[in-house]
């Protein structure tokens, strides 16, 4: 078995991006926060340093200019990981948020949403109690999702038995939070909303007999947890597509080649 930090893989291209690979570490945070300045509003840096904070810059507002005490970090949660103090912190600047729970104070620019860099793919059950629920959603209902999902994701809701099948499809329609004051209180929530149903569902007989599907991590899981699929996703747009002709320009925008 290969191992998966050799040299046999590598990061997402940044198609048109001052480095060529998306960052892998908080230096390439740092490279790619000061080739971006302008895009991200910010008018001047006074410093840039290994302390925490690790940059003083001011951003525009009006006819002033609002100081801003900067961490930069691979994923936001590493800030939390690391100790710093929320209150001497005004903005995060990292590649990926995975930080649902981030005080409310700090503002999180995700790089990575400034690239275009195409969506993940979730298969997600769906128990019998919120089946229902789940047919009358067509604009946004906050959901249960996977904390390591992000806007513009695809879930598909694959129903537990007896239906055994993926039969609704959706998108998220903004970052993950934490959900309070609801009976799953404390998980990983965002607004999602319905891309379509699929009149010729997906069954798990049709999974399990698929040559690559078969292989799957959530086909060897049972189809339970919240797991990602984006590498599959091709085999199950293809299915999904081949089965339901009907929704190939729905599912346009989420065609393999736009990932």
């Amino acid at each position: 078995m290969k191992n998966k930090n050799s040299q046999d893989t590598r990061p997402e291209v940044l198609d048109d991006g001052p480095l060529k690979y998306a960052p892998v570490n908080e230096h390439g945070v740092v490279f790619l926060f000061a080739r971006m300045l302008k895009r991200l509003g910010i008018s001047s840096v006074d410093k840039i340093g290994a302390g925490f904070p690790d940059c003083i810059a001011y951003k525009k507002t009006g006819k002033e200019e609002k100081k801003l005490r900067i961490e930069f970090e691979h994923k936001s949660k590493n800030f939390e990981l690391h100790n710093h103090d929320p209150k001497k912190c005004d903005m995060i600047v990292c590649w990926e948020h995975n930080w649902p729970n981030a005080p409310k104070h700090l503002e999180i620019i995700e790089l990575r949403d400034y690239f275009g860099l195409g969506f993940n793919v979730w298969i997600q059950p769906v128990n019998n109690d919120w089946k229902n629920e789940i047919s009358r959603i067509n604009y946004s209902k906050e959901w249960s999702v996977a904390k390591s999902a992000h806007k513009k994701d695809l879930i598909l809701m694959y129903h537990n038995s007896p239906d055994k099948c993926i039969k609704d499809l959706f998108y998220l329609a903004d970052n993950v939070f934490l959900a309070k004051g609801k009976e799953w209180e404390g998980d990983p929530s965002a607004y999602i909303r319905r891309v379509c149903h699929l009149d010729a569902p997906i069954f798990l007989e049709d999974l399990q007999n698929h040559r690559i599907l078969k292989t799957a991590g959530f086909i060897r899981a049972s189809m339970q947890g919240r797991k990602k699929a984006t590498e599959y996703w091709p085999y199950l747009y293809d299915m999904i597509i081949k089965r339901n002709p009907s929704l190939k320009k729905i599912l346009k925008k989420y065609s393999p080649e736009n990932y």
